[in-house]
């Protein structure tokens, strides 16, 4: 089940999405400054196939989000929706029984807006 997913987080009265990343830092990004979002094959997969297959950018007025990952697709979806409510990472192991798969998290905070 999706709300079943450690990854991925469904609010539909999401007002701001948390984004824990790989570091243990955890960002609150209002949906109010969502830009857009590119989902995509990650590049890196044509390097070792060990490389999460799916890479999304995720763009907000205040940073810029990776996700590293399989099945994005439901991410994408409650994004588009305003309800997504947290990403974070996780065991790869979890690829057997997680429709979407959260590998990795990185946010940079734009310059002009720190």
């Amino acid at each position: 089940s999706p709300r079943d997913n450690p990854c991925l987080g469904h609010d539909s009265n999401a007002a701001a999405v948390a984004f824990l990343t790989d570091d243990g830092i955890s960002y609150l990004l209002p949906y109010a400054q969502f830009l857009y979002a590119e989902r995509m094959a990650n590049p890196a997969l044509e390097k070792g196939p060990e490389a999460s297959p799916e890479k999304m950018s995720i763009h907000f007025g205040c940073a810029d989000v990776i996700v590293l990952g399989s099945g994005l697709k439901q991410l994408e979806s409650w994004l588009q929706k305003n309800e997504l409510s947290f990403v974070m990472s996780a065991d790869s192991r979890l690829d057997v029984v997680c429709r979407a798969l959260i590998t990795a998290v990185t946010v940079t905070l734009t310059k002009e807006n720190v």
